[in-house]
């Protein structure tokens, strides 16, 4: 498996990584444990996860994912080999993870880290990670940008970095990353740090595919610039890319299916499973530092990681950049 430098730490991730979302939910514990498996053996070492997974979830099961990674890194002593990725919760959405006024300050993100990290039996996370931002305008949430006023409570990233920071002085936690987030806030981060003296932000986690290559405008330039490589969720579109959920009648396609169904020809043409088209595709790209494989079955992990054995030719991206040309981001 080839590694890759997070950002200008000293550190190197793997370039697939499993997506940790589902354990808890739509994965019962021996399925995940045999992904994990599954994954370590081909190479993988980094786990990505976050406090509120899993997701669809709820209070009851809040924190599972985060449980069954950390049983499996304890049974099979596979800590030293490991870079444990985890979030922290923003606001909005999910009351039940410390109440109605969860900011992205020092007492929440202390809380979230202790507790992450005693659900995931480790003394330190190798990526410490931004779930969202804090303020109102965000990729995550809003898909365009409008002049809205932050809230009075809202807490500075600058100030969340710092907070970051002082778990990283006393080694709680290794590296910062964000998430969701824009290039004006990639650049506010990497200004903090500079200017404060902080930690500076190895990565961000925001998602790219076939289906939504926003992530090219704006953010890859930083991305490559400045070292902050993009760690990427949602490489199938929502499993949309593999191609099993179109209609049978093309004349029902809306953007996403008629776009899919032009991906599956190409990769048909070229005797690639439409999956590892797509995976391929976004391993392949120079901005990004890994491709996220979540699944909720081991067996879908097992035909994912196929795709480490593609390569696409020039011919075949030209093909996918024309599908892109005609119809930027129908998945979006």
């Amino acid at each position: 498996m080839e590694q890759r430098p997070l950002g200008r730490t000293s550190a190197t991730v793997s370039a697939v990584g499993l997506g940790i979302m589902t354990f808890g939910s739509q994965t019962d514990e021996p399925d995940a444990f045999e992904q994990l498996d599954l994954a370590a053996d081909a190479g993988i070492n980094l786990f990505d996860v976050a406090e509120n997974y899993p997701s669809p979830g709820d209070a009851e099961t809040q924190g599972r994912s985060e449980e069954i990674l950390g049983r499996w890194l304890q049974q099979r002593g596979a800590r030293d080999r490991s870079v444990v990725a985890t979030k922290v919760t923003g606001p909005n959405g999910w009351p039940h993870i410390r109440g109605e006024n969860r900011r992205l300050d020092r007492d929440n993100i202390r809380a979230a880290v202790e507790g992450s990290l005693r659900r995931l039996r480790i003394d330190h996370i190798d990526l410490y990670q931004v779930h969202w931002p804090d303020r109102l305008n965000s990729t995550f949430t809003r898909p365009r940008f409008r002049p809205l006023v932050d809230p009075a409570e809202m807490v500075p990233l600058e100030d969340t970095l710092g907070f970051m920071g002082e778990l990283v002085d006393e080694g709680k936690v290794r590296h910062a990353g964000v998430a969701n987030e824009t290039p004006w806030g990639v650049m506010r981060y990497l200004g903090a740090a500079a200017q404060r003296g902080l930690p500076r932000v190895a990565s961000i986690q925001n998602g790219y595919s076939l289906l939504d290559r926003r992530f090219e405008t704006g953010l890859a330039e930083v991305a490559m610039q400045e070292a902050v490589g993009l760690i990427a969720y949602s490489p199938l579109g929502r499993g949309q890319l593999t191609g099993k959920r179109l209609p049978e009648d093309a004349s029902d396609d809306g953007r996403v299916d008629s776009a899919v169904r032009s991906y599956v020809e190409i990769a048909r043409r070229h005797a690639m499973s439409p999956a590892a088209m797509a995976l391929a595709f976004v391993r392949q790209q120079p901005f990004v530092t890994s491709v996220l494989m979540a699944a909720s079955r081991v067996d879908q992990l097992r035909e994912n990681l196929k795709s480490l054995d593609v390569t696409l030719s020039r011919e075949v991206v030209k093909e996918i950049d024309g599908v892109h040309d005609a119809d930027p981001n129908p998945g979006w």
